[in-house]
């Protein structure tokens, strides 16, 4: 088995994880958060998502968090856009990173954003044209890719012209999710393999939920496939909207312990993350579910 030397996490508790919680978290408590996971030595932040607050009111803030953190040389800090209005947003914060969303399932892309795949492509090449001509790095998500909670099974042929289609608008990055948390380590090698045949590896990130406990094992999978680049989540944080009580993305405690029983590289500090996870748990309204964040809090009482 070769895995790769070093593995380049994204965390995205601040935005995927946050968006998901029920307590409304306060703009200098984001804005703490994300400065302990700068401090933790993370190389990407996804901060926050210049989105209308009607749809995502954990969101509004967007703009008021960008202004106040504090940038790390050396850490990218993004945000998701879904229109050319978000991208303005954007782009007054000072942005030079922005992610894009689209889904696999039509289903989902109707329910999700109100719109067909087809429409939502269409707008994100308006976004992407304009983020590529202000000099920024754009990077893709295409959600529901192991699986929708309306059509069920999803086909890989799908994930594969979603991914290609961002990729051609200038997505330097596509980030393949598995939204409600239903990939297994038996799926995940079809999936990489077939997105692989149009996009060099290097391109490809996984987004994994452990709503079914497997998130660990299917990083293995893709480990064992190429892939270096994971999204996580201080600890566990956010659930999934879509299958209520559902544990959120893979913890990044989790992940960082794992890769780094490894002996894989990731830049990230176990310990100054469990600092942050600690944070934004007393800003919540329940334990955060990151196994390796309660086996270590139980351990330091």
């Amino acid at each position: 088995m070769r895995y790769p030397s070093r593995v380049s996490i994204v965390e995205v508790g601040p935005r995927d994880g946050l968006q998901n919680e029920a307590t409304g978290v306060s703009t200098a408590d984001k804005i703490a958060f994300v400065d302990l996971l700068s401090a933790a030595g993370h190389g990407t932040i996804e901060v926050s998502a210049f989105v209308s607050p009607r749809w995502v009111p954990q969101m509004a803030d967007a703009a008021d968090v960008f202004a106040a953190i504090s940038r790390h040389p050396g850490t990218r800090y993004s945000a998701l856009v879904p229109n050319l209005a978000g991208l303005e947003r954007a782009r007054q914060s000072g942005l030079t990173e922005i992610a894009v969303f689209a889904a696999a399932s039509e289903t989902f892309s109707r329910r999700n954003i109100n719109q067909g795949i087809e429409t939502s492509l269409d707008i994100y090449g308006q976004v992407c044209a304009r983020a590529l001509d202000l000099g920024m790095r754009v990077r893709g998500y295409v959600s529901t890719a192991f699986g929708c909670p309306f059509e069920g099974v999803v086909p890989i042929s799908k994930v594969v012209a979603v991914s290609e289609a961002l990729v051609k608008m200038g997505a330097a990055e596509i980030s393949v999710s598995d939204t409600i948390g239903i990939a297994h380590p038996g799926q995940v090698p079809g999936v990489v393999a077939a997105v692989a045949e149009r996009i060099s590896i290097e391109r490809v990130a996984l987004h994994f939920h452990d709503t079914r406990g497997a998130a660990l094992a299917n990083v293995l999978a893709a480990m064992e496939m190429g892939v270096s680049v994971f999204d996580a989540s201080a600890g566990g944080l956010g659930g999934c909207p879509y299958a209520p009580g559902a544990t959120g993305n893979v913890a990044t405690e989790d992940l960082i312990y794992m890769l780094d029983g490894l002996g894989i590289e990731t830049g990230v500090d176990l310990e100054a993350l469990l600092e942050a996870s600690r944070f934004i748990e007393s800003r919540i309204d329940h334990p955060l579910p990151s196994r390796f964040y309660r086996a270590t809090m139980a351990h330091h009482r």
